[in-house]
């Protein structure tokens, strides 16, 4: 049964949501009067308006890359870029003078104001995808960039995904992994209180209380924790949906960023919503780099 349920959330996956890029938020056009205001009083509270005001970075998000199968539906090939693109818009970003930088300095850009590296950029992956170890991981290396993969735990070892040996080696190049949930739930679904459906041998279904936080965040979150030697901060939404209610969950768990993909930023918990956009595989090279310029 979770093998079936993981197929299907994975379906769900590629064809539940649109992720192009939205108009950037209107409160980033002060930006640059705010680079260096920090956004962090000496007490520890964030002013999310200081926040709210910096330019925002760009972040491009992924998930398959290989090529397109005549199985593949419309809707999956935007979630799938093909190796000889991935491999192009990545060499563009090298040749246009891009920095990749990694969560800790984006975080301390956002609540302090700390310099980034001129044209900064920060690449993130998404589900486990193996190719992302056997292709993206070796073409960033080619540029000297690193990137942020958020695993999915459940995935963890099975066929066509990263093995816990993988993850443990991108972490230990100097990559960041980042907490996915375990199964691809989304977030704005779960309750303290859920009921587990389980059906035996015989055909009996039984039933036992839950919570969802806990199955799905906090014991993926720990067993990356566990696999990388490292603590864990920063998450990305399934399907980069997210709503306000659940927003202060993630806060409370200790998350310095959630990344979603490119809804507009909640201001009142900017670090639990930045942006990303997803690096279609319909777009061409120019169309990319035309993305990464002009949607944040």
């Amino acid at each position: 049964m979770l093998k079936k349920a993981f197929v299907w959330l994975t379906v769900c996956a590629l064809g539940a949501m649109s992720c192009q890029s939205k108009p950037t938020d209107k409160t980033a056009a002060a930006a640059d009067k705010n680079a260096e205001t920090p956004a962090a009083t000496p007490g520890g509270k964030i002013d999310n308006a200081a926040i709210m005001a910096r330019k925002q970075v760009p972040v491009v998000c992924y998930h398959q890359i290989r090529d397109w199968k005549a199985t593949d539906s419309k809707n999956a090939k935007d979630y799938i870029i093909q190796i000889a693109a991935f491999k192009e818009h990545i060499k563009l970003l090298a040749d246009s003078g891009y920095h990749t930088i990694l969560p800790d300095q984006l975080y301390a850009y956002l609540t302090t104001g700390a310099p980034l590296p001129k044209k900064p950029i920060m690449l993130t992956f998404d589900d486990t995808d193996l190719d992302q170890f056997t292709i993206a991981n070796p073409t960033l290396k080619k540029y000297g960039f690193k990137a942020v993969y958020f695993v999915m735990t459940v995935s963890i070892g099975r066929p066509h995904y990263m093995t816990a040996d993988m993850v443990k080696k991108l972490s230990d190049e100097g990559n960041v992994i980042g907490s996915h949930t375990w199964d691809h739930h989304r977030v704005d679904k779960y309750s303290h209180n859920s009921t587990l459906k389980i059906i035996g041998k015989n055909g009996k279904i039984t039933t036992r209380p839950v919570d969802d936080w806990v199955t799905q965040i906090d014991k993926p979150t720990k067993k990356l924790e566990e696999i990388t030697g490292k603590k864990i901060d920063y998450f990305a939404y399934p399907f980069g949906v997210w709503k306000k209610p659940v927003l202060p969950e993630f806060q409370k768990r200790g998350f310095k960023i959630a990344f979603q993909l490119a809804d507009k930023r909640d201001p009142d918990y900017p670090l639990m919503t930045v942006r990303r956009i997803l690096d279609s595989g319909y777009w061409s090279t120019k169309t990319f780099g035309n993305s990464v310029r002009n949607s944040f």
